[in-house]
């Protein structure tokens, strides 16, 4: 059996403990047989995990030089840091060629090893940049689910732990066992779109009394207009080229590139909270054509429109934009597909 040790550190976030555990509990071989033993590992006998109590591990750090896997879990903010025992345990593992894994903040406890120096990685898109700032010879991905080096592993918040985790199995035994995992798991083998559809897409912060603020609320009003940067710059009162670079100054941003998160955001609320078709919606945010829409929002989102609605649109029922409708087979083979992904 290939064997699994999920380490289990003091503030570990259960969520992130258990999805391995479950979904490699699930996994079976055509024969019904359990390809995968999964077990936890601890630097004491009992960890204080998030959510007020406590773990009983009857396995120590030793356990990761037994394994074949092993699962960092990510652990709540203000967690103790990292031993200098837990910290040897993974460097000698990963020198032994175990393949490690980690899931949403579970990647600080790598870098803190040095596991991640060089490589790509991903971490929960709300501590991304803090990650980046923490480990500048990481290479940060804030955008995508999972990123597979090879021999380490990283996955971004705690549900994308499925989906590093499917792609692991698929890795190991194929497509049609993981798919039944998956299945057992009540979830796809894979979903469109990356992490970058969940990421609330703020505004740079503006200095409080900034002599931007007026023109900064009339754009956010005016998105579905055509908003020009001459425009922009006559309503602020100054030249194009002053206007912008005070505007680089005060947002850290240009003012084109706050105009088109302005009409993503806009877009998103209107996906999630109307009925209204793609067409109107790309009118409604200010988008000069439906294709030009779809093109924006999935450059920045991740995603097409029609998936992200299906997606958070919550309890609503489905909403069939006039694309889908217009697309006869084909948008109703779309339909279910969204209908599975969510």
């Amino acid at each position: 059996m290939h064997s699994v040790a999920i380490l289990v550190l003091d503030g570990v976030v259960p969520f992130d403990m258990a999805a391995p555990m479950q979904v490699f509990d699930f996994t079976r071989l055509p024969d019904g047989r359990r390809p995968y033993r999964v077990r936890l590992c601890a630097e004491r006998p009992e960890v204080a995990a998030d959510g007020g109590f406590a773990l009983r591990v009857d396995r120590g750090p030793e356990a990761l030089a037994d394994a074949d896997t092993v699962i960092v879990p990510g652990r709540a903010p203000g967690s103790p840091p990292p031993s200098p025992a837990v910290l040897s345990a993974l460097r000698q593992a990963a020198a032994a060629g175990t393949r490690i894994a980690s899931v949403c903040v579970g990647a600080f406890v790598l870098a803190e090893a040095g596991l991640l120096d060089g490589l790509r990685a991903t971490t929960h898109w709300v501590a991304a940049e803090e990650f980046a700032h923490a480990y500048p010879r990481v290479e940060v991905e804030p955008d995508v689910l999972y990123v597979d080096n090879g021999r380490i592993l990283t996955s971004a918040g705690a549900a994308a732990a499925l989906d590093m985790c499917l792609h692991m199995i698929r890795r190991d035994f194929g497509s049609a066992v993981a798919a039944n995992a998956a299945r057992m798991s009540v979830m796809p083998l894979e979903r469109e779109g990356g992490q970058a559809q969940f990421i609330v897409h703020e505004h740079p912060p503006v200095p409080r009394g900034s002599d931007l603020e007026p023109l900064l609320g009339w754009i956010e009003d005016n998105v579905a207009h055509e908003v020009t940067l001459a425009a922009m710059a006559t309503r602020a009162g100054m030249s194009e080229r002053t206007f912008s670079r005070r505007f680089r100054e005060q947002t850290g941003t240009t003012p084109l590139q706050w105009l088109l998160r302005a009409r993503v955001r806009r877009a998103q609320y209107l996906l999630e909270n109307s009925d209204h078709t793609v067409e109107r919606i790309a009118q409604q945010a200010g988008f000069g054509s439906p294709t030009a829409f779809r093109e924006r929002f999935r450059k920045v989102v991740g995603t097409t429109p029609y998936a992200y609605r299906r997606s958070f649109r919550g309890g609503r029922g489905p909403a069939v934009p006039a694309d889908a409708r217009a697309a006869g087979s084909d948008g109703q083979r779309q339909s279910a597909l969204a209908v599975r992904l969510g």
